[in-house]
């Protein structure tokens, strides 16, 4: 890397003690920033759901704390929303240790990641959100500083150009990242600790309801909960966000006492159906089951179909009516399954168009 490269645009953000708790981090919602830091868990004591990672976090820490060395380098990977900033908090508070917070797009060139490392103190835990975006000349730097806790640094340009070797003090870091497919070898196997976080079971999801609910000093029932828990998508951040657009409904419409019927008219009007699916979901099923008979249809034209870039389409509402089972995706197109169509309440052809629709592909 050249220094040349860098640039007056800081990557990252330092935060010691206290103010580590209460940042939200690159990965949250945008809304209610200062509510979600105080609803995360500051120990893994207090965190919920994720048992097996949790476990096997607990065993590395407490063995790190033991031996007095820094603890092994993490990845977390899994969906949004599943808690990986919040364990990346929780690894600095239990190891006592600042944490510096980053993103993959956020480092352009190696000069961007050389500049967090050098400043790094010993011990510091450094968090890199969606890591898989990182730039490769940054990335490649990073397998010597994992490893060695070393970079060189090119100064100069051309046949002048030198390289100094930079030392630096022993750091854990974490790293983050929604398709853990996309990193390469050399760099998830840098890693010494792997922790796949998954979706939470309805139960997890009532604690979560109930913990943040006294934290935010709101009276609610357990029907109320279960409520909010059954349209969360198996995700705690969803589940707290509901939580909060609910808790307004019943401070205006209700005595503030949030029970399963106020639950459920909340979020009728938030356009949150049963199973969790939010205007966007039913926008793409409808489309799908009602201009296109169920399908197959092309991830395309099912976009121009409902109004939204390709991109939304595929990364924000099909993962979760794929993991419903109310869509699937076939090498000619998309096709709604006959879950889909009974969750809309509507009755499949009997054939669709061409004799080539669903029902081909799913017996109906």
């Amino acid at each position: 890397m050249n220094w040349d490269e860098t640039d007056d645009t800081s990557t990252e953000e330092r935060l010691v003690g206290p103010a580590a708790e209460r940042l939200v981090g690159s990965v949250a919602d945008g809304e209610d920033q200062a509510v979600e830091a105080a609803l995360r868990p500051k120990d893994l004591g207090e965190f919920i759901g994720q048992e097996k990672v949790r476990e096997q976090l607990d065993l590395v820490l407490r063995a790190a704390r033991a031996r007095g060395a820094t603890a092994d380098h993490v990845l977390l990977s899994g969906a949004p929303g599943l808690g990986k900033t919040t364990l990346s908090m929780i690894i600095a508070a239990e190891m006592g240790a600042p944490i510096r917070i980053t993103s993959g797009p956020a480092i352009q060139h190696a000069g961007d990641l050389a500049a967090i490392l050098s400043s790094l103190q010993e011990g510091e835990v450094l968090f890199l959100d969606e890591i898989h975006r990182m730039s490769r000349p940054a990335e490649e730097m990073l397998y010597m500083a994992m490893e060695d806790f070393r970079v060189d640094v090119i100064v100069g340009k051309g046949p002048g150009a030198t390289a100094i070797p930079l030392e630096l003090p022993p750091f854990t870091l974490v790293g983050a990242t929604t398709r853990a497919g996309l990193l390469p070898p050399p760099l998830r196997d840098r890693f010494g600790f792997t922790g796949h976080m998954e979706f939470y079971e309805p139960a997890e999801l009532e604690r979560v309801v109930h913990r943040s609910a006294s934290l935010l000093d709101v009276e609610i029932e357990p029907d109320g909960a279960a409520e909010i828990a059954g349209r969360s998508r198996g995700t705690p951040r969803i589940a707290n966000r509901l939580l909060r657009r609910v808790r307004d409904y019943a401070q205006v419409k209700a005595d503030g006492f949030i029970t399963r019927e106020i639950a459920a008219a909340a979020l009728a009007v938030y356009e949150v159906d049963a199973r969790g699916l939010d205007r966007l979901d039913r926008a793409v099923l409808e489309a799908l089951l009602k201009l296109f008979g169920g399908g197959p249809v092309g991830l395309s034209t099912l976009a121009v179909a409902v109004g939204e870039e390709r991109e939304t389409v595929e990364e924000v509402a099909e993962p979760f009516l794929v993991r419903e089972g109310l869509l699937a995706r076939t090498p000619r197109g998309r096709v709604g399954t006959p879950a889909a169509w009974a969750h809309l309440g509507l009755t499949p052809p009997r054939t669709s168009a061409g004799g080539n629709g669903q029902q081909d592909l799913f017996g109906a």
